[in-house]
């Protein structure tokens, strides 16, 4: 039976210190020493002497037992954090778990990963809406689309979410954040609901929670909240009615302001807002007449080719051009025309429509005064077609198609006003 060291007093452990080299070249130098200090077998206070430039000393505890066929050294933490009789302690619960045949390294190593699976959880809705919304960034098609998806959280999901434990939230929490824009802003809580159950889907995947998605509609949400389609009304962008528009073009065009000028263009071209107002000129082709929109600005992500025709290529030509700002359409400040300015011209012009509305113009004169394809009418406003055939049969963009298209809206939008309340149609084969 091996000697027992003698059991050592609190005071007495307080002095112990590090060693020094007995023999050899580095006798005399400072090092680690082992002080056992009684009451347990195999339990030592390990003292380390002052690192260079630190005066104060490491010490901890280390127990030496059989484990198996093993003797290990299992650390019990720092002196005088852990005091010798939490030390002593500790060493007789370690061994008493050997006696029952347990290895405590095992329960350690289970204790810790419980604990950082425990921590992994420990994360709040606005962390993991971060790295959905990293996800996101690249499969959507625009910047502009990242920032709605950032802002329609940021304004309704985290107030109500943000600093909840992704695992804590529950059904009730996600009433609370519907409930009071339901009803007032239908289509945005449909889309907000629709993203935070995503969210809370990915969590789940990502072994963040457990259980039911408290934002499923189906089942769920549907019956705390109405339909959406019982209470929301579809808002279309107002639009002039098509009779009225060579009168409203005539009137446009004695205006000579830069908002002016790009209200018209935009009308020439049936683009939306931000595509006119972020026109620069390195996307304009003069010689060919065809202005490319680059897929980073179009709503659908791909580049659009539109046709110019004859009085847009005029308006162009007629533009300052500024050396040190490639903008078509430059605002006084040297910046992109905000969309207000564009609305402010129809305002000043007494309409109550949209600048969009005009596109809603353009396709009512193309569906209903012309015999043009419905696919070159809808290429001409940028919309991919869902439908496989006919999405193939517009890769080739159709642009002499839709240039005689755009001619034809042209001639109508300055059509004689003498016809007035007689909207010519263009009726001959277009095929």
């Amino acid at each position: 039976m091996p000697k027992l060291a003698k059991e050592l007093s609190d005071s007495h452990v307080r002095r112990l210190k590090w060693g020094t080299v007995q023999s050899g070249p580095n006798k005399g130098k400072p090092c680690p020493k082992l002080h056992a200090v009684g009451g347990v077998g195999g339990l030592y206070l390990q003292c380390s002497p002052p690192a260079p430039s630190n005066e104060t000393y490491a010490r901890s505890w280390l127990l030496k037992t059989p484990v198996g066929n093993d003797r290990p050294e299992l650390g019990l933490g720092p002196y005088p954090e852990v005091t010798l009789s939490v030390a002593r302690q500790k060493a007789r619960d370690i061994k008493e778990q050997i006696r029952q045949g347990i290895d405590p390294r095992v329960t350690r190593k289970a204790a810790r990963s419980t604990l950082l699976a425990e921590q992994a959880k420990s994360v709040t809705f606005r962390t993991v809406s971060g790295m959905y919304i990293k996800k996101k960034a690249r499969e959507l098609k625009t910047a502009k689309q990242v920032q709605k998806l950032s802002s329609h959280l940021e304004s309704y999901a985290y107030p109500m979410l943000g600093n909840l434990l992704v695992a804590d939230i529950e059904r009730a929490h996600i009433v609370k954040m519907l409930t009071p824009i339901w009803e007032a802003k239908t289509e945005t809580a449909s889309r907000v609901r629709a993203t935070v159950e995503r969210i809370l889907d990915m969590a789940g995947a990502e072994g963040l929670r457990a259980g039911d998605n408290p934002a499923r509609w189906k089942g769920n949400l549907e019956l705390s909240l109405p339909l959406p389609s019982k209470i929301s009304k579809v808002q279309h962008y107002a639009a002039l009615p098509v009779e009225e528009m060579p009168e409203f073009m005539r009137a446009l065009t004695t205006r000579t302001t830069i908002g002016a000028l790009a209200l018209r263009f935009g009308i020439l071209t049936a683009a939306r807002s931000g595509e006119i107002r972020g026109a620069i000129w390195d996307e304009i082709d003069m010689d060919a007449a065809v202005w490319t929109v680059p897929g980073e600005r179009m709503k659908n992500g791909r580049a659009h080719k539109v046709p110019l025709c004859g009085d847009a290529l005029t308006l162009l030509v007629a533009l300052p051009r500024h050396a040190d700002n490639d903008l078509v359409f430059v605002s006084p400040r040297g910046k992109m025309l905000s969309d207000m300015t564009l609305t402010k011209v129809i305002k000043d012009m007494g309409h109550k429509v949209t600048q969009h509305g005009f596109r809603a113009t353009f396709r009512t004169w193309a569906q209903e005064h012309t015999t043009y394809p419905e696919e070159v009418c809808e290429l001409a406003l940028a919309h991919i077609n869902s439908d496989a055939t006919r999405a193939a049969y517009a890769r080739s963009e159709l642009i002499d198609k839709r240039r005689k298209l755009m001619k034809d809206w042209e001639r109508f939008c300055r059509q004689d006003l003498s016809k007035k309340g007689k909207v010519v149609s263009i009726r001959q084969d277009r095929d």
